[in-house]
């Protein structure tokens, strides 16, 4: 009985635990979300969450480590969407340049996902996304990309004398570059990650043979 109560009671901890974590996240986005990363400090997401300050720290390190995997959440149920809309019969250059442009288009309407081009906010999570691999939590977007490269190759839409592991890292690069915003201008933002990508696909749907 001892041992019964005893794991009861561990239980009881973790699922306490648990609630907490969940309801500092959810708030964390509401106020994100309503307020801006900038504007939204750890003193209101614990009164909306009804914990002591201290307690935050319990769970996450900082603002920025809470806004990093609320933005990842964001990101992943972003790059699903997209996926599922897409017609993945098209033609490759049309199949990413939709990518691009829905992605542009779901990330500027999504009021988390937005602070990615907000100068005030970017510099302070970008190590971060960096240091957390933040594009990684998007590998299930990976696994599907390069069998889609591999299946255009195989149906000479693509290139097939680079390995499809060296055009997904092509395309990968086109994705970092968004990481250097400031150092290349940020009034090219979002165009030119468009613009290298039709000149990319374009030079990937040349004839080799």
């Amino acid at each position: 009985m001892r041992r019964s109560i005893s794991h009861e009671s561990n239980d009881m901890e973790v699922h306490r635990v648990e609630d907490k974590k969940s309801e500092l996240f959810k708030c964390g986005k509401e106020l994100f979300s309503t307020k801006g990363f900038k504007d939204t400090n750890i003193a209101d997401i614990t009164k909306m969450a009804g914990v002591a300050v201290g307690t935050f720290y319990n769970y996450y390190p900082s603002k920025e480590k809470l806004f990093m995997e609320i933005f990842q959440e964001e990101n992943v149920k972003l790059m699903k969407t997209l996926t599922a809309s897409i017609d993945m019969n098209d033609e490759p250059i049309r199949i990413i340049h939709r990518m691009m442009e829905s992605n542009i288009k779901g990330m500027l309407e999504n009021p988390i996902l937005m602070q990615w081009y907000n100068k005030d906010v970017y510099a302070k999570i970008e190590r971060l996304f960096k240091d957390e691999n933040g594009l990684n939590a998007a590998d299930f977007l990976y696994r599907d990309a390069i069998l889609m490269v591999r299946a255009w190759q195989d149906e000479g839409k693509m290139r097939n004398d680079i390995s499809s592991e060296m055009i997904m890292a092509i395309f990968g690069a086109i994705i970092n570059i968004g990481m250097h915003k400031e150092e290349i201008g940020l009034q090219y933002f979002p165009d030119i990650q468009y613009y290298l990508t039709e000149f990319v696909m374009k030079g990937l749907a040349e004839n080799q043979g």
